[in-house]
């Protein structure tokens, strides 16, 4: 009826979103139903119409801990909604409402009571003027009631609507009214002017248009229309409810305790069963964790109920049933979501026994001693050791009035994540890092077509997070993809692993790397761009052609390139290793001096005489003996099967490799080694560069070499020369510049000879001058000594704001006591400084020029010191 309605106003209707955020890092999961349409509101995206109505799947676990506790508290909802993208305003929400509710629906007028904000005057005359609602009817509140806004994002005032229950929903007080928290005045709609735009910190900017998202809850619509009373007694939510009590063998409002559990259960239900159908897999993060987390709540309460044995796959296929309607989605993946509850249960299971047995003894112990409060390590060994999550354990704690040390608990789980963080550095008996891959069933294996085909479709076997061994990845996960067949060729022998798009339907997983694993594995390393995959899912596995064609340009150069080093260079020439991709090669090889100049040319020129005559680039699969038998070069060190590929380059090169070639030599078009090094005793390494590479690289040369003559100013047949009578020229100029510098000093010094004082029988020479370097103050400073003939000189200068200072003394002055090296640490503190040096020569530097005058006079005092 909404929907239909809502069409008929001009609106296109679009099918529920996923409970996944796309590209939204504010949320773990969609809780409104504007929530997945934000970039429409802020105009990031173009809307595919201005006008929209939905009915979006929610969860919201804000108040989880009241699920079941009460009839009003759910963690799954379904959201009906009508919005406007900056087309129609206030006027026209306010009146669909009411002709919605009223026409459409039903209800009575005289029941309905609206709600604005309390500044929101346009509204209130909205409701009065146009609709014609008496103002005692139309209720002011604040912003906590009608000021909507969740997280960053679009926000603003709002508009809500109440329907009068009756007095038996009532509190029966005196005064009872909209806003009072009994149930008989229940908000069923709210409108949403949405204005503004929250950054998350609290900050609202006026968007460029306003815009209309409201907001109506299904079931609590259904619960008005059906007269009962909870969402619990909704029909569809009924006979889940009835299923639940089925299987406890009890019956609904016969036991308050029990009615708790029924009501839990049959919420958290939903939501699990929503939440793996969109692809969250339980975990121990993020969303991933708020499913576990219903997932063993429903599990436990069933306990409580008496449900023996898993219970909760099996009803989930009741949601199933009820909801396909509307979700199709929910039946075409019920194979699915079944075996993940049931796995999840299973698990669960596994360990809820001995964990209750566990706290119980914990209870029990902290009864003894008269306490009220569980331990943080105690409540960290339930859920590391028992997969409580800890809200878990409080609310079990919680029947008995005790609490939990949360404090401790987190500082367990620090600790813990910090020795998790540690041993993963630690190998397991194989020598191999421990990983997630480890888990994987050792049957599986993947079979390599990709020397075939670039594309292929193939059936996913395994599906992994980093760290866990999943049923399915969804948009925004990493995680890595194994599938029965693959033309993605793993990183090994040297080449880098193939990237692409792996994809079914609209869902997309882009592939940044290939890995190859025990057991014949080859794993597809990645993210979720869009969509979801599942095992059992026929992919079509598409490789980066581009990335593969440069790729096997330079791994085929480096047989040419090991070959022509064994013939400029000798047999002795091994392959020591070799890093092969689309942007470069890397060969590392047996050598035991640096390739000279015309050594590293000549294999060049080798290696592009191979690729001009056009060899065809064979392989065959052969017995390894008879392999070697044909002389093809193996690498050292390296393990091979029974059967090996051997590639051929013409007569030129055969080597045993595994990786992807070039059809004929021609294809590389050409080779240029960029650099030549050693990087361990007897071991060179060559970079080069092969195809487009080299172009790139010649361009990027003649640019630099286009900028040094454009900076010389002469033709580039000229440079070298010029270059060479630029640097006599600099050569001559620096001569210069000391010669003035010097001039300059002495200019700035004038005849001090007459600051020259005696210091108990030894004579100091303090200056301040303006302006010199250090090496202006020791060329002063010697001249000065061989003027003073015996004592001690201390000069001082200010440049750009640092001080430079330097004190000497002759041998006549050390004999006598005096040290340059003391007197400078000593009067270094007056400008902020510190320094040091030989008793014949010290110098420092300094922040503060204002301190000079008072270091060479306290030079006085230290000399006075020293002289013995």
């Amino acid at each position: 009826m909404f929907l239909s309605f809502f069409e008929s106003k001009g609106h296109l209707k679009m099918n529920s979103f996923s409970l996944i955020p796309h590209n939204d890092n504010s949320l773990l999961l969609i809780n409104s139903g504007m929530a997945p349409l934000k970039p429409y509101f802020t105009r990031q995206e173009i809307p595919p119409c201005y006008r929209v109505t939905t009915c979006q799947k929610c969860i919201r676990t804000g108040d989880i801990e009241n699920v079941g506790k009460t009839d009003r508290h759910g963690t799954f909802f379904e959201m009906l909604g009508n919005f406007s993208f900056g087309d129609y305003f206030k006027h026209e929400a306010i009146a669909w409402s009411w002709e919605f509710l009223t026409q459409v629906v039903g209800l009575e007028e005289d029941r309905l009571y609206p709600s604005v904000y309390l500044d929101d005057d346009e509204a209130f005359e909205i409701w009065n003027k146009e609709i014609g609602i008496a103002p005692e009817r139309i209720f002011r509140f604040g912003k906590e009631d009608n000021f909507w806004e969740h997280g960053a994002g679009p926000c603003g005032p709002c508009s809500e609507i109440y329907y009068d229950r009756g007095e038996k929903y009532g509190c029966g007080k005196p005064g009872c009214t909209v806003g009072c928290d009994c149930d008989r005045y229940m908000e069923i709609w709210n409108n949403v002017f949405t204005q503004f735009n929250n950054d998350g910190h609290g900050n609202y900017t006026t968007l460029e248009y306003k815009n209309i998202d409201t907001g109506m809850g299904l079931e609590r619509l259904a619960s008005v229309v059906q007269d009962v009373d909870s969402i619990f007694d909704v029909d569809t939510l009924k006979a889940l409810r009835e299923e639940v009590c089925r299987l406890a063998n009890c019956t609904y409002k016969e036991n308050a305790d029990k009615d708790v559990s029924i009501r839990l259960i049959t919420d958290h239900i939903r939501s699990v069963t929503f939440m793996v159908s969109d692809g969250i897999m339980p975990s121990n993060e993020g969303r991933g964790y708020v499913l576990r987390r219903l997932l063993r709540r429903a599990a436990r309460h069933g306990r409580l109920l008496g449900i023996e044995g898993n219970f909760l796959s099996g009803l989930s296929r009741e949601v199933i049933e009820v909801s396909k309607g509307g979700y199709p989605e929910l039946e075409e993946r019920q194979e699915f979501i079944t075996r993940v509850i049931t796995e999840e249960e299973e698990k669960f299971n596994k360990t809820i026994d001995q964990g209750l047995n566990i706290l119980a003894e914990m209870k029990e112990a902290l009864v003894a001693k008269g306490e009220k409060v569980l331990s943080g390590d105690d409540a960290f060994k339930l859920y590391d050791t028992y997969g409580f999550p800890m809200d878990l354990t409080e609310e079990i704690l919680e029947e008995d009035g005790i609490t939990i040390d949360e404090e401790g608990f987190q500082a367990a789980m620090t600790e813990q994540k910090e020795k998790a963080r540690k041993a993963r550095k630690t190998t397991n008996y194989m020598g191999a890092d421990v990983t997630v891959y480890q888990s994987i069933d050792a049957a599986v294996t993947s079979e390599f077509v990709g020397y075939d085909y670039l594309t292929f479709e193939s059936p996913i076997t395994v599906l992994t997070t980093e760290s866990d061994v999943v049923e399915a990845l969804v948009d925004g996960q990493q995680g890595t993809i194994f599938t029965e067949q693959t033309p993605f060729y793993a990183t090994s022998g040297g080449q880098e692993g193939d990237n692409g798009i792996i994809s079914i339907g609209d869902s997309i997983f882009e592939v940044k790397d290939t890995i190859k694993l025990q057991g014949g594995k080859i794993g597809h390393v990645g993210i979720v761009t869009a969509g979801m995959f599942k095992v059992g899912d026929k992919v079509t596995l598409a490789v980066n052609e581009e990335k593969r064609n440069a790729t096997r340009k330079n791994h085929s150069a480096t047989h040419l390139l090991q070959k022509a080093l064994k013939i400029v260079l000798g047999n002795h020439v091994e392959q020591a290793g070799s890093s092969n991709n689309d942007k470069h090669l890397r060969f590392d090889f047996t050598h035991f001096s640096a390739m000279t100049p015309e050594e590293i040319k000549r294999v060049e020129d080798i290696v592009n005489e191979e690729i001009s005559a056009g060899l065809p680039v064979l392989t065959k699969v052969m017995n390894i003996e008879d392999a070697k038998k044909t002389g093809a070069m193996a690498l050292f060190g390296e393990k091979y099967g029974e059967n090996v590929r051997v590639v051929s380059m013409g007569d030129f090169s055969k080597e045993l490799c595994g990786g992807t070639h070039v059809a004929n030599t021609a294809n590389i078009a050409l080779f240029k080694i960029v650099s030549e090094a050693g990087v361990a005793a007897g071991v060179r390494r060559i970079e080069a560069l092969t195809g487009q590479g080299v172009i790139e690289y010649y361009n990027k040369v003649e640019e630099e070499l286009n900028a040094a003559v454009s900076a010389a100013k002469c033709e580039p047949s000229q440079l070298v020369k010029r270059i060479e009578a630029l640097q006599d020229e600099i050569k001559e100029l620096h001569r210069e510049n000391d010669k003035l510098k010097n001039q300059m000093a002495k200019d700035a010094m004038g005849d001090v000879m007459d600051k020259v004082v005696e210091v108990a029988g030894v004579k100091l020479l303090a200056v301040k001058l303006d302006n010199v370097d250090m090496n202006g103050l020791r060329n002063l400073g010697d001249q000065l000594k061989a003027k003073l003939g015996d004592g001690v000189v201390a000069l001082a200068s200010a440049v750009d704001g640092k001080v430079n200072l330097i004190t000497m003394a002759t041998d006549g002055a050390m004999a006598k006591g005096a040290h340059a090296g003391n007197i400078i640490k000593a009067i270094a503190k007056h400008v902020g400084g510190g320094g040091g040096g030989r008793p014949n020569m010290a110098q420092a530097g300094g922040k503060n020029p204002a301190g000079i005058d008072a270091a060479l006079e306290d030079a006085k005092n230290v000399l006075e010191s020293q002289i013995h």
